[in-house]
Formats: C-alpha cells, structure tokens, sequence
C-alpha cells in the first residue's frame, strides 16, 4: 500500500537556521524590548524614561568590536573573527588570505641569517668586485690543471739547406744530359751526348753498367716502376729499353718519330711510355709490344719535356712554342693549355708528388709553378740563369730535427750551379757550387734517411750531393773510392779539398783513356 500524505491544515515546522548567534541575539533583542515596554510602563517619572532611553540608544550605536587580526585563532569557534566584517573561512584558507604588511623583525634576522650561508649567498652587482678581489689570491687559483699539457711547438723553419759533394763520377766522354735515381734510390742512370748509358751505385759511387747502342747522343733518361728497365731517347729517332738487372739490352727499339726524342716517361704502371718529339708530336707507345697507341699532334714547335702524373690518367708537354698542355692519358683529348703572358719558350717540365701542379722551366730565367685545374701560375721562383740551354729539376723535401718537412724545387743553372728555393716563400735556401760547366739535370731521392742530390751538366760529371744536418757528426763518411768529401762542419769551405780531389781524378781519368788509346 502506498502510504498518502494527510494535510491536516496546520502550517509546516519552520527551519532552524544554521545561524545560532543571529538566533540568540534576536532572543535578547525581544527579552530587551519586554523588559524595556514594562520598565516604561513602571516608570514615575519622566526623568527616568528619558534617560534610559539614552542610554539604549548608546548601546545601539556602539559596534562591535573586532578581534585584533594577529591574535590566533581556532577552529572551535570560540575566538572566531567577526563574521559581518571578514569571510568566516578566510583564516584557514592560505590561498586567498593576504599578507600582512607588518614584518615580523625575528623572522626577517632569520631569513637573512639563511641567505647568508655560504652555499646560499649571492652578492649584489655592487658587491662582485670585493668578491674577485677576496678570491684573487685564494688557493685554488694557483693550482694546476689536471689535463695533459699542450704539446711544444714545432720547431722554426729552416731558412737554408746544406748540401755537400759525396761522389764525383765520371765515365763520359762528353756532356751528360740526363740524371735519375732509380725507384729503389739504390742506382743512378745517366745518359750522354757520346750515346751511352751508364748505371752507378749510389752507396760507393762504383760503375755498375755501361750500355751502347745509340748511334747518336742521348737526351733523356727514365726508369720504369719495377726497378729494372731503363728507357733512353736518342737523337738517333728512336727510344730504346735497357735491363739494369742483367746488363742486357731490349732487341727491339721504339721507332716512329721523324726527328729528335727529346723527352719520355713511363706511366706508374710501367706498360705506357709517353714520348715528345722535334716532330712535334706527343707519343704513347705500349711497352710490351713498342708500338705507338696514340700520337698526339702537340705543339706548333720541337715538344721538349713531358711527364706523367702519380695515377697516370694525365700527361703535360711542353715546347718552345710557350705552350704547356695537359692530355687526358685514355682519350688523348688535351684537357687545358697554360700559357704565360711574355709566352717564353718552355723546356721542361715536372708534376709536383701530388700532382695538382706543374713546374715549368722557360728561357727567360724563371721556372714557374703551376695550378693547372685553375690555370694561372701561382709562383715564379728566379735566381738562376737560363736562356739557352734545356735544364731540367725535381722536387724535394727539408725539414728542422724532429720537425714537420718542408718543399723545396731545385735546378742546374748556366753558370754551373744548383739552386735550392723553397716551394712556398720562394727564397732561395741554397746555392751548391762544382759543377765547372752548364748544370743540364738534377734529381733528388732519399736514401736510408739521407736526402740527396744527382746532378749532371757539359762538364761531362755526375756528382752526388748529400744534405749535413746539426746531428750529423764529424766522422760520418761514405765508404767509396770515389767519396772526395766527409761530412763535418756546416762552414767547411768546399774549394779548399776540391781541386785536389778533382786534380788526382783528372790524373786517373787521362791516365785510363792513354791506356785504351794505346791499346
């Protein structure tokens, strides 16, 4: 059964308010306003009444009072603030109540006392000089670090180099126009105008080999890579191979130019020989058959020097037309001509060890550096004298003791010098004298960490040059017959031995030639 509300009439139970003290207070109100209504009443007089009345008019005005806001307060509700004058839950709401604008004295000292601990302090901008000033003798700013330190510097470049005569050689009858250590640096190749080859130890200076089979002069010298074949260009017209190893000549020669070979260079590889002509032809002959893959028409003029690069993909001629030209080696496709403004005439030419440039000897007593991928000459190194004759250098290394190497170009000159400049500050770092006649080629190699020197000119010798170093000492000599200096002192005065050495050598040499006269 559902239960159904009655309304008996009578009007529902009012709510009690929530408000206890409101509830009281109108109690006391009411109580008060009784009390008052029955005192008037009573009253007998009018003097009375009037001051009673004044006296609940003053309560009435009076307010009341408000806690003072620092006292603490609980949550009982017994020192409860004043409802009517603040939020009742605005003393336990941190949130929302704010701060007060009297500073607790202790607890500024404390704050500060926590600010300056030394972990935590942190000086004003005024105060950052006194700070480094305190630490500026501290301790910790005199000791070392704890990382390795930094490595000495490399030392000075050398402003010269110092090179001496070890060996003078001689064998040929007449001017020698080319010299070349072989690959191994251990034998030196020199070809000359009477048409033999000769081949000498480069240790003890002795003759190993002496070749004929020219029927002219021989104007270039060259050695294949294994170190066993020697390649010699004759003004005969033809380029014939030589055995180092066995003393034996190659029983086939490389004809197919119409005049002069002035020049030639075997790839890194040893099967292609490169050749320039007075034909004025470039020629790539394949080594094993000798036979020409491809005949270049180089120049306008006589092709008087060539070479190959490191990898062997480029060749670079030149001639004394003023051309230099760099050839593609698979296509035969000329690749860049450089050409200098006073366009002089070129006569040698070697690429650098790295092959990005390219040395160039002219007539007009200069040898240029080339960059040849750019196409300007980028060095001009001067000093020496050439203006007839075709001279021919190399490049090699210097360097301080212990310290990093250093380039360097070299060349005979015209009046029986060799000069020394160095790659980049193009000064010279020395001028050798012996020669007593135009210096036509020199060549350079190092050998068990001797650096040398191999020259040859018109005075029909070879001399083999060794650079003295502050660590070499004085009684470091070259056990050879033909050793006519000692290493020593890098002030020794080389005209003081020589013409003895080169007087008792005169002696033997005419002494030998009368005996095979005679025989």
């Amino acid at each position: 059964m559902v239960r159904q509300r009655t309304d008996t009439g009578n009007p529902p139970p009012k709510r009690r308010r929530l408000n206890s003290a409101t509830d009281d207070q109108s109690d006391r109100e009411s109580t008060h306003n009784e009390s008052s209504s029955s005192d008037e009443l009573a009253a007998t007089s009018d003097y009375e009444l009037e001051r009673r009345r004044a006296s609940w008019s003053a309560k009435k005005a009076v307010p009341s009072q408000r806690k003072y806001k620092n006292q603490s307060h609980s949550p009982n509700g017994a020192d409860s603030p004043d409802e009517l004058s603040m939020d009742a839950d605005g003393p336990w709401n941190r949130n929302t109540r704010e701060q007060s604008p009297i500073k607790d004295e202790s607890a500024e000292s404390d704050q500060q006392t926590r600010e300056e601990e030394p972990g935590d302090y942190t000086p004003a901008n005024g105060d950052t000089n006194n700070i480094e000033s305190q630490d500026a003798h501290s301790p910790e700013q005199f000791e070392q670090p704890t990382s390795e330190p930094a490595p000495p510097p490399p030392p000075p470049k050398p402003d010269r180099v110092n090179y001496v005569q070890k060996h003078l050689l001689k064998g040929h009858i007449r001017g020698v126009s080319a010299v070349r250590f072989s690959p191994d640096r251990t034998m030196i190749a020199s070809g000359g105008a009477d048409g033999t080859l000769k081949v000498w130890d480069t240790l003890t200076g002795k003759l190993i080999h002496s070749f004929e089979g020219h029927l002219a002069g021989i104007s270039t010298v060259a050695w294949s890579p294994d170190n066993e074949t020697i390649a010699t260009g004759s003004d005969d017209k033809t380029i014939r191979l030589w055995n180092a190893l066995t003393g034996k000549a190659h029983p086939r020669a490389f004809s197919g130019h119409h005049n002069y070979v002035y020049s030639i260079a075997f790839s890194p590889k040893g099967n292609i020989l490169a050749s320039g002509s007075y034909d004025e032809a470039v020629f790539l002959w394949d080594v094993r058959t000798a036979k020409v893959m491809r005949s270049l028409p180089a120049h306008s003029d006589p092709v008087a020097g060539i070479d190959v690069c490191h990898d062997g993909t480029l060749v670079v001629s030149c001639s004394s037309d003023g051309l230099i030209r760099i050839w593609d080696t698979m296509t035969g496709q000329c690749l860049r001509t450089l050409v200098h403004e006073d366009n002089p005439p070129v006569m040698a030419v070697r690429f650098s060890p790295n092959s990005k440039y390219v040395l160039a000897w002219t007539l007009d007593d200069c040898i240029r550096l080339w960059d040849y991928v750019q196409g300007r000459c980028i060095k001009t190194y001067q000093g020496h004298i050439n203006r007839k004759y075709s001279l021919c250098g190399s490049f090699g290394t210097y360097q301080a003791p212990h310290g990093p190497s250093h380039a360097f170009a070299v060349s005979g000159s015209e009046d029986g010098a060799l000069v020394c400049w160095d790659v980049v500050d193009k000064n010279i770092l020395q001028r050798i004298e012996g020669h007593t006649d135009v210096v036509l080629g020199v060549d350079t190699a190092e050998l068990n960490g001797r650096r040398l020197l191999a020259s040859c000119g018109l005075d029909r010798t070879i001399r083999v040059w060794e650079e003295v170093t502050s660590e070499a000492g004085e009684n470091d000599k070259w056990e050879s017959s033909q050793t006519i200096l000692y290493n020593g002192d890098e002030k020794m005065d080389l005209t003081t031995d020589e013409p003895m050495a080169l007087a008792s050598e005169n002696v033997a040499m005419e002494a030998h030639d009368e005996a095979q006269d005679t025989g």
